[in-house]
C-alpha cells in the first residue's frame, strides 16, 4: 500500500534559470569580496572568480563524484585555500560572514517553483501521504534552502527533508534515502520517489524497492548534475513530463496497477 510520496528538488520542485544563476552568483561573489576587503584580504574580483570555480571542482573531485557531501563551512575553507589563504587565520566571525553570503544567496534570488508543485503537494498531502524530500545540495546548505522552500509556500506540505550537506552522503546512496523513510515511518514498499536524474533519484531509489517515477519536463533549468557513465539501463515505474501527471501514476499504484515500464535497473547490454 502507497502510503508516501517523496521528491527530488533541483529540477523536480525548483529550477533556476540562466539569468536565476548569474544573478545568484554575481550576488555571491560580490558580497564574498567585500567581506574579505573589510577584513583586510583585498582580492581581485578576477581571483575571487577563480576560487569559486575552482571549489566547485575541488567538492567534486573530493567529495560528490564519491556520493559524499560536506558542511557549508568546509566548502568555504576550500574557497580561502584556492585564494592561497589559511582559514586557520580566519577567526569564527569573518568565517560566519563568509558562510551567510555564499549559503544565502538564492534567498535572496529565489529560483522559480515548478508548474504544478504546490497543487500537487497539496492534493497528495490532502489524500493523507506522507510527503518527504531528498536534496543533494550543492552551494545551498539545507538550512537555507528550507528558509527557500518556505518562502515559496511549499515547505508546510512537506512531512520531512535530507539534505546531503547535513546527512553527509548524496543520493543515490541508501543512506540518505533511508533516513528518509526513517522520518517518515513508513516502509520501502510503501514509498514512492519522484526526480529528474536517472541514476541518482531512480536508480537509487529502485534498489531499495521503491517505486520511481522519472520526471523528464521539455525544458530544464541549470541545476543539472553532470553526466555520470553508470554503465546501467535504468528503466523507471513510470515517466511524467508535467508534474501534475503525477497524480494518475499515484492513483494507479494505490489501486495496485503497476504503472507502465519494468522496475529495475540492470547492467546495460554491451
Amino acid at each position: 500500500m502507497l502510503k508516501s510520496v517523496s521528491f527530488d528538488l533541483w529540477e523536480t520542485l525548483l529550477t533556476d534559470t540562466p539569468e536565476l544563476s548569474r544573478r545568484q552568483e554575481r550576488l555571491r561573489l560580490e558580497r564574498m569580496e567585500r567581506v574579505l576587503v573589510e577584513r583586510g584580504f583585498a582580492q581581485t574580483a578576477d581571483r575571487i572568480e577563480r576560487a569559486y570555480r575552482t571549489l566547485w571542482h575541488r567538492c567534486l573531485e573530493l567529495y560528490w563524484s564519491r556520493d559524499e557531501d560536506i558542511a557549508c563551512r568546509v566548502q568555504i575553507e576550500h574557497f580561502l585555500e584556492a585564494l592561497d589563504l589559511d582559514p586557520g587565520t580566519f577567526d569564527e566571525a569573518s568565517l560566519a560572514a563568509l558562510e551567510e553570503v555564499y549559503a544565502n544567496a538564492a534567498i535572496e534570488v529565489l529560483p522559480s517553483v515548478i508548474p504544478g508543485a504546490h497543487d500537487v503537494l497539496a492534493e497528495l498531502r490532502d489524500r493523507g501521504f506522507r510527503i518527504g524530500l531528498i536534496s543533494n545540495t550543492g552551494r545551498t546548505p539545507g538550512y537555507a534552502l528550507r528558509e527557500i522552500l518556505d518562502r515559496l509556500g511549499l515547505a508546510t506540505s512537506i512531512d520531512a527533508m535530507v539534505f546531503s550537506n547535513e546527512h553527509g552522503a548524496c543520493k543515490p546512496q541508501p543512506s540518505i534515502f533511508e533516513t528518509l523513510r526513517d522520518a517518515l515511518d513508513v516502509n520501502y514498499d510503501e514509498m514512492m520517489f519522484v526526480g529528474d536524474n536517472l541514476y541518482v533519484d531512480v536508480h537509487g531509489a529502485q534498489r531499495l524497492g521503491i517505486t520511481a517515477v522519472h520526471f523528464d519536463p521539455p525544458t530544464r533549468g541549470t541545476a543539472i548534475a553532470p553526466p555520470f557513465d553508470h554503465g546501467l539501463d535504468i528503466v523507471p515505474h513510470a515517466t511524467i513530463r508535467d508534474l501534475r501527471e503525477l497524480l494518475e501514476v499515484v492513483d494507479g499504484r494505490s489501486a495496485g496497477v503497476s504503472p507502465a515500464g519494468a522496475a529495475a535497473s540492470r547492467a546495460a547490454a554491451p
